[in-house]
């Protein structure tokens, strides 16, 4: 349950154990503070996402964890050692991190398995073979061992990328937006591929990107950003269902904000009848709110005396995703089968199911 009013993320655990400590970080560009104060912990073998809009500071905090930025305020930690404060910055190769870059960044002249032991060179050419071959069973790419990345698919040079960052056993893998490049339906495909491989790998990784699905699919914690700082960190889950501010409510999925006001503890009233939730929100009764309502909380029915008109239809295959206007003109979205076609204008039954109440004050000036 979120709390009633738009809340700081809580502060991490650090723990000896931890592979990733950043403690009140700050990037600053003379006067221009780009990322503030913000603190999260990543324990070993976790995939952590940073996931806001362009421009939010994502890419700023991942290049100060690699080493590329110094901070001016804060600290990061690698399995515990300092690895950056202000005035002091340990250099990007010393920190054993491997870099997945948007690009991929590979040599066009080199083969596939030739770029995998790029980083290699350092080791006996038996432990580089036997290495470039584990890894190359391990992407699936076994077979294309001496191809060039010109004759690959994106999604295969996405992951010879992975396997030569892969390839030093790095402490941390950190990717910058490495699916921008495709189509939506291989984003998410590849995302979940790659966190396949890092599971079995067992390495810790951060993942930078604007888009929650690709999030969802690869993370198992989410650090949402906006304006620099980190709204919240927590399961795709906890971010849909329980987000602590209105910022993280409107950046994950899809929702309105209805207007409602307080009736006790557990619930509020809204035009759609009144809803409860498990926990108290933590306002006292008759104070003007606003309550999140996702389209998977609104349940077409015909039998509802409630009604709707339909404003908008979006066809998603299975689904239409209607956007619906209430008696009040507020408008909210629902989600329906496909089979059950609505034009728009029509009037159609619905109800409230909410399983999770999401209660925000309503703001001065509103």
């Amino acid at each position: 349950m979120p709390p009633a009013q738009d809340a700081a993320a809580p502060e991490p655990i650090q723990t000896a154990a931890s592979q990733l400590s950043v403690l009140e970080v700050s990037v600053a560009y003379g006067d221009n503070t780009v990322v503030q104060d913000v603190s999260f912990v990543l324990e070993p073998g976790n995939i952590g996402c940073l996931l806001g809009p362009s421009g939010c500071g994502k890419t700023t905090l991942l290049r100060a964890i690699a080493g590329f930025e110094p901070l001016s305020r804060g600290e990061i930690r690698l399995h515990g050692e300092l690895v950056s404060r202000p005035g002091f910055t340990l250099a990007p190769e010393q920190r054993q991190i491997g870099m997945v870059f948007q690009d991929f960044a590979l040599f066009p002249h080199l083969s596939v398995s030739r770029n995998i032991a790029f980083g290699l060179r350092d080791q006996p050419a038996a432990a580089r073979r036997r290495r470039v071959g584990e890894l190359l069973e391990l992407v699936g790419l076994t077979g294309a061992a001496r191809q060039y990345p010109h004759e690959l698919s994106g999604g295969m040079q996405q992951r010879v990328a992975l396997a030569r960052a892969m390839a030093p056993r790095p402490q941390i893998l950190l990717l910058d937006e490495p699916f921008s490049s495709m189509d939506a339906d291989l984003r998410e495909q590849i995302a979940r591929e790659v966190r396949d491989v890092l599971k079995r790998e067992g390495i810790t990784a951060i993942l930078v990107t604007h888009d929650q699905l690709e999030a969802f699919a690869m993370a198992d914690l989410i650090g949402v950003i906006g304006g620099g700082r980190v709204h919240q960190w927590g399961s795709g889950f906890s971010l849909y269902h329980e987000p602590a501010d209105r910022f993280v409510a409107d950046f994950i999925g899809q929702g309105v904000l209805l207007p409602a006001s307080v009736h006790d503890d557990i619930r509020v009233k809204t035009e759609l009848g009144r809803i409860a939730g498990e926990h108290p929100h933590g306002l006292a009764p008759g104070t003007p709110a606003e309550v999140l309502i996702r389209p998977d909380d609104m349940v077409y029915d015909e039998s509802s005396p409630r009604k709707a008109v339909v404003v908008e239809r979006a066809f998603r295959g299975a689904e239409f995703m209607y956007t619906l206007r209430l008696g009040s003109g507020t408008e909210v979205l629902c989600l329906v089968p496909s089979h059950h076609r609505h034009a728009v204008g029509e009037e159609i039954g619905v109800r409230l199911q909410a399983d999770h109440l999401v209660v925000f004050p309503v703001r001065e000036g509103e």
